[in-house]
């Protein structure tokens, strides 16, 4: 059996060669890196994106020769503090499960068939990523603008604001800011009164941009990027990426049916089908009046969330993030619920919607804070080291004046016996 099974192994490995250290483009579809040459003078393609979303950066030419590459970052072209981003010719690996948005970028990227790709994108990873050698070869470089989401408008606001949009066009100015938007998502409920969301990014339109950056378009660009004259001013940070929200209906899928033999042989084996509308069950205790963050299970930034109490549903129109200025209970632009802080009332039953269909019931315990640690500067904290030293000292001046009349009884009552 040992040898037969090394023998099956020596004939795949005939049959099927591959090499670790290189990577070979399939028979029936053409080799890009073959086709492609590479620009003589380094110009950097422009991409807008929204954060906290997952981006890939294509290293779309380099020479035949080189079987792996590594990717150059700067925040501001020119500059001499570049970070190189490497996976060490493919022996890192990245749990994507576990990457956070506070984690620095270095522990946010991974390298696949020659692409860049970066986790949980944030604003501050904007800047320029240029792939090349470790040798110093630049092959193509990108100029990233990561916007914020920094509105949220709804039906009529959103309608008020194309009309403006229109209106501007009129205007004299040399540029034209507006907001391009993506397609909208699916309804995240069913059968109930849902919503549909869309990210709009934004863009300037002008005839003075500069040259050296690839566009789809020769007069647009996004509104975050160098190619934008500093006079227009919009280096400021008050422009962003925004998000549209408008109401929806969607009836259920019905999930498909199952005959009563295969049910009964489901059931004999003890096998859940996947389409069931049964949802698994989480529970989460968590003490009052301290902040909590309630995620969707399996679910990504991209994807469409929606969350209910029991039978209510929490709709974006009144928990969007910002949409009041003292909001303890929202939706941030993660689809993540928040409780700012979280009380004894908020226990319950969490629904969670995910692209339009129940998947997760989260059944959230608040209990009382029955203590917590006080720092020394708490005014509590002070005023008991206040009373203990009161005390303290109080009980030692009652201490030295009983020592003081015992002593003095003594010296009294030597003098007595020896007169």
């Amino acid at each position: 059996m040992r040898v037969s099974y090394e023998l099956l192994l020596l004939c795949a490995w005939t049959l099927c060669p591959w090499q670790p250290s290189a990577y070979q483009a399939p028979e029936d579809k053409e080799d890009i890196f073959t086709t492609r040459a590479c620009p003589a003078f380094l110009v950097f393609e422009s991409a807008a994106y929204v954060a906290d979303m997952t981006i890939e950066l294509p290293c779309r030419c380099k020479p035949e020769d080189a079987l792996s590459v590594v990717w150059y970052y700067q925040k501001y072209l020119g500059t001499q503090n570049s970070r190189v981003l490497t996976d060490f010719a493919g022996t890192a690996v990245l749990d994507s499960s576990k990457v956070g948005k506070d984690l620095a970028l270095r522990s946010r990227f991974t390298i696949r068939l020659f692409g860049l790709l970066i986790f949980m994108v944030q604003e501050s990873d904007s800047g320029y990523y240029v792939c090349g050698t470790p040798s110093g070869e630049y092959f193509y470089g990108y100029e990233v603008d990561v916007q914020l989401i920094r509105h949220v408008r709804f039906n009529r606001s959103l309608v008020q604001r194309i009309g403006a949009q229109e209106a501007s066009t009129g205007q004299t100015k040399p540029y034209r800011v507006f907001t391009s938007y993506w397609p909208w998502s699916v309804c995240d409920r069913c059968d109930v009164r849902g919503e549909q969301t869309r990210v709009g990014l934004c863009y300037v339109m002008s005839q003075y941009l500069q040259v050296r950056y690839l566009r789809q378009s020769s007069n647009v660009i996004s509104c975050g990027s160098a190619a934008v004259p500093l006079s227009f001013g919009l280096a400021d940070g008050s422009h962003g990426a925004e998000v549209a929200v408008q109401s929806c209906h969607a009836p259920c899928l019905l999930s498909p049916t199952t005959s009563p033999q295969q049910q009964a042989l489901l059931d004999f084996l003890a096998y859940a089908e996947p389409n069931s509308r049964r949802q698994p069950v989480y529970y989460r205790n968590h003490p009052a009046e301290t902040d909590l963050v309630l995620s969707c299970p399996g679910a990504t930034a991209q994807q469409v969330v929606a969350w209910d109490k029991g039978p209510v549903p929490l709709y974006r129109s009144h928990y969007m993030e910002g949409q009041r200025k003292s909001q303890r209970v929202f939706i941030d632009s993660r689809q993540n619920l928040h409780f700012q802080p979280a009380h004894v009332q908020d226990k319950g039953t969490y629904y969670c919607w995910l692209r339009g269909r129940k998947v997760a019931e989260i059944r959230l315990a608040v209990y009382p804070h029955m203590g917590h640690l006080r720092r020394i500067s708490d005014p509590v904290s002070l005023f008991a080291l206040r009373t203990i030293l009161i005390s303290y000292a109080c009980l030692t001046a009652v201490f030295l004046l009983i020592i003081s009349v015992r002593f003095v009884c003594h010296i009294s009552k030597e003098q007595s016996t020896l007169d």
